[in-house]
């Protein structure tokens, strides 16, 4: 039997419906919208919307029916936009709870991939937190993995700035992981983030430099090394515009100075020339450059971290060619609509 009132197509006032309470997808592009609508304008809206219908009371006595948008957000705006009356929809026979709703819109979103990952994120919580939906549950209903769901809806652990980064394409889905490993050390969080956009860093250089700082914290934990040595760190890193580490053993010790490629290489070697020559031949009013780059065994990450925003990535495409990662491990991220149920 069909799930849809008389099987049957029926033409709707755009006014008269409602949209989902429920709908997961928070941002919409103008621009998308915009010529979605133009199409609209010629051509109509060829798929149907999805609504559920209830009858209402009115206050003269009369019964009127009420609609509201359970798949079709998109269309709905666009064919406002586009000045039309009237859309084509199907009805479900039944009136569906807030739960079935939430879970309508989720599936039908993820399923034509519209969902950015932390729209996604907020979904898959408000399933679990306000409906009870246990993560197991959740990943049986998109044909994916608990272990994803998990994943997913650790992003909101992010600060504001790096979700809304992440929605904006700014940085790839596959960055939050080492970001998130981070997650304890706020002020190394927002420099790594930083970083990943202005430095352009694939997904591994970004784990690699993630785990440097997490050894470096236990390094930091088991030597105790003396002020003084501290300071060199820290003095030589400034000098340098990189990450330094000087590690002790018990008889000498490893001094390590991280760069990224080979142009920053001759960067970092031109400094340690400049730094020798004014030592050499000291001048009034010398300075070193600085920054606050942070890294991984033979990767520089050296900036000014109010580099011209112009190297920030804005298009998803481009984003996207950071996310080194293999076919296998972003397997997890590709949706396949034929996994999906409700």
């Amino acid at each position: 039997m069909s799930q849809f009132f008389n099987n049957a197509i029926f033409w709707v006032e755009v006014e008269k419906i409602k949209p989902n309470p429920f709908q997961p997808r928070k941002e919409f592009d103008e621009a998308k919208l915009a010529d979605l609508a133009k199409s609209i304008r010629q051509y109509g809206v060829i798929q149907p919307l999805t609504v559920s219908r209830k009858e209402v009371q009115k206050p003269d006595g009369g019964i009127a029916s009420e609609y509201e948008l359970i798949a079709g957000e998109r269309r709905l705006r666009a064919s406002k936009l586009a000045g039309v009356r009237e859309v084509p929809v199907l009805i479900r026979e039944s009136f569906d709870d807030d739960k079935t709703k939430l879970e309508l819109a989720i599936i039908e979103n993820l399923q034509r991939e519209d969902l950015n990952p932390i729209d996604r994120a907020r979904a898959f919580a408000q399933l679990a937190n306000e409906f009870g939906f246990k993560h197991t549950e959740i990943a049986e209903k998109i044909g994916k993995s608990r272990e994803y769901v998990s994943n997913t809806i650790r992003l909101l652990m992010l600060p504001d700035e790096m979700q809304q980064g992440l929605s904006d394409g700014k940085i790839a889905e596959g960055h939050t992981r080492p970001l998130l490993m981070l997650i304890d050390k706020p002020q190394e969080q927002l420099t790594l983030y930083k970083e990943i956009m202005i430095r352009r860093l694939t997904v591994r250089d970004a784990e690699s430099i993630a785990r440097r700082i997490a050894v470096d914290k236990v390094r930091k934990k088991e030597y105790i090394y003396s002020p003084e040595v501290l300071e060199m760190e820290r003095s030589l890193g400034e000098v340098l515009g990189t990450r330094v580490a000087i590690e002790g053993k018990e008889s000498g010790g490893k001094l390590t100075i991280d760069f990224f490629g080979e142009e920053d290489l001759r960067g970092i070697f031109a400094r340690l020339q400049s730094a020798s020559s004014n030592q050499q031949h000291p001048s009034a009013g010398g300075s070193t450059s600085s920054g606050g780059g942070l890294s991984s065994d033979g990767e520089t990450t050296s900036a000014d971290l109010s580099a011209d925003k112009s190297a920030y990535p804005t298009e998803e495409s481009a984003t996207a060619a950071l996310d080194d990662r293999s076919a296998e491990e972003k397997k997890e991220e590709n949706f396949d609509p034929a996994n999906f149920s409700i």
